[in-house]
């Protein structure tokens, strides 16, 4: 498949790196042009953000999670009507599994895609040291794909002087550069940044962004170094497919966004019809479901709202206590169980199928990959089941399961988690379908399983 394709990296986290991507990808489209967006890592809100840019769900591409064929896979299965596919990294572009390999960094992302790299560079408090900031990226790996550069927060009365001086030192292609935009900064909470529609006039701040970044930015250099990307190899997996369709509910509002799309897309693949509803809105879940997913998100935002919706978790629990199958994770599993604190610590009651409590902790409580082996048998299959996930949360609960052992790549350092049986799973982990899709298949075969019991009821 010939396809386009840029990857924007940069130094650190702060640098700039998803501001840039949406007014790049706000221009591009502006341009006349077909643009699919991907975000490098297990991050949710930062696609959410390309979404609102392209009005198309933007994906996440992830080597740890799918190895190196399923991840070109991926890229390539997203990117089919596109002109050109824009990657946005993750934290320092080296940076990997473990914080001390470059496992699932941007760099091996872009190695393993073989997409030309943009490093995105704050210039703010320097001067001639930009060139050896770059030049220490750019020679740290003998391949180490980067072929230009972007200065961000530079004066635009010496740009032109450190263009000329990294060139030449650095032998990569600067861009541009972007001037101080205090006009544009979006505010971050407690889980990164707030979610797009929280954004007050957002859609006229990207297309402000896109109009100075025309001015600023190379966008006919940079869309010529998309195309020097060669031809991107790719095998389509091989997936199981039901013999009849089962109906399966998805959580998603404003309390429970946080979802992989691929994550979804797989099951609709696998020959699921999905139904999206609120627990914060509806009265009633959908008619006739067959299984329920809750994703993560920010219910502790709407404790209040989520408990005085009580009829829908009433039904919630009931469907449950019948042998729904079910899939909650981080702010999902924390809505099924008993009671949940809110940001100022007043407690709510939840849907009250679990036990526990969810509680503020006032810190990261765990953050990054998990390798996730069931102990027993659960919705995703027999016990000894493995996936891959990620954690990333603020809260912790007082009871979190012991159905699966998590363990963390490369420090191997052990816990427990999840409630599990035969149709369930919840608990704080983030699965990642596609590490393991005969465990996505046999959610949705339990759900044929309780659509017979429920019709012959």
């Amino acid at each position: 498949m010939k396809l386009p394709r840029i990857l924007f990296g940069a130094a650190s986290s702060g640098s700039g790196k998803t501001l840039l991507t949406c007014g790049i990808l706000q221009a591009l489209r502006e341009r006349g042009l077909r643009v699919s967006s991907f975000k490098c890592g297990p991050d949710y809100i930062d696609p959410m953000f390309h979404t609102q840019v392209l009005g198309a769900h933007s994906r996440n591409l992830d080597t740890f999670f799918t190895g190196e064929n399923l991840t070109r896979y991926l890229l390539a299965e997203n990117s089919r009507e596109a002109d050109i596919a824009v990657m946005e990294g993750v934290m320092g572009y080296y940076d990997g599994i473990g914080g001390t390999t470059s496992g699932a960094s941007s760099y091996d992302l872009a190695r393993v895609t073989q997409t030309p790299v943009v490093l995105i560079v704050n210039g703010r408090g320097m001067s001639l040291s930009l060139a050896a900031l770059v030049k220490g990226f750019v020679d740290f790996r003998p391949n180490s794909g980067i072929r230009g550069v972007i200065f961000n927060q530079v004066s635009p009365n010496i740009y032109e002087e450190l263009k000329s001086i990294v060139e030449k030192e650095c032998g990569v292609k600067v861009l541009g550069y972007v001037p101080n935009l205090k006009d544009y900064v979006i505010e971050s909470r407690h889980l990164g940044l707030v979610t797009p529609e929280e954004v007050e006039g957002l859609q006229e701040k990207l297309a402000g962004l896109a109009k100075i970044l025309e001015r600023s930015l190379d966008f006919d250099e940079l869309i010529a170094m998309a195309k020097q990307a060669p031809e991107l190899e790719e095998e389509e997996p091989t997936l199981p497919r039901l013999e009849e369709s089962v109906r399966i509910g998805v959580a998603r509002d404003a309390a429970f966004c946080f979802y992989y799309e691929d994550n979804l897309e797989l099951l609709r693949k696998m020959g699921a019809e999905l139904v999206e509803f609120s627990p914060l809105r509806d009265s009633a879940l959908p008619e006739s479901l067959d299984g329920l997913i809750f994703g993560g998100g920010y219910p502790e935002l709407f404790a209040r709202r989520l408990e005085e919706n009580e009829t829908l978790r009433r039904q919630i629990r009931e469907a449950l206590e019948a042998g729904i199958p079910c899939v909650a994770e981080c702010g999902g599993f924390l809505y099924l169980q008993k009671e949940l604190e809110d940001m100022k610590t007043f407690s709510h009651e939840m849907v009250g199928f679990l036990p526990g409590k969810g509680y503020h902790t006032g810190r990261l409580s765990r953050f990054g990959y998990v390798e996730l082996t069931a102990r027993c048998e659960t919705v995703f299959g027999p016990a000894g089941t493995a996936l891959k996930g990620h954690e990333f949360h603020y809260f912790d609960s007082t009871d979190c399961g012991n159905a699966f052992l998590a363990k963390k790549p490369v420090r191997e350092n052990t816990w427990d988690c999840v409630h599990g049986s035969e149709n369930l799973a919840a608990g704080f982990p983030h699965f990642y379908y596609y590490s393991n899709p005969e465990a996505a298949f046999h959610f949705l075969e339990r759900g044929v399983a309780y659509a017979h019991r429920r019709d012959h009821s």
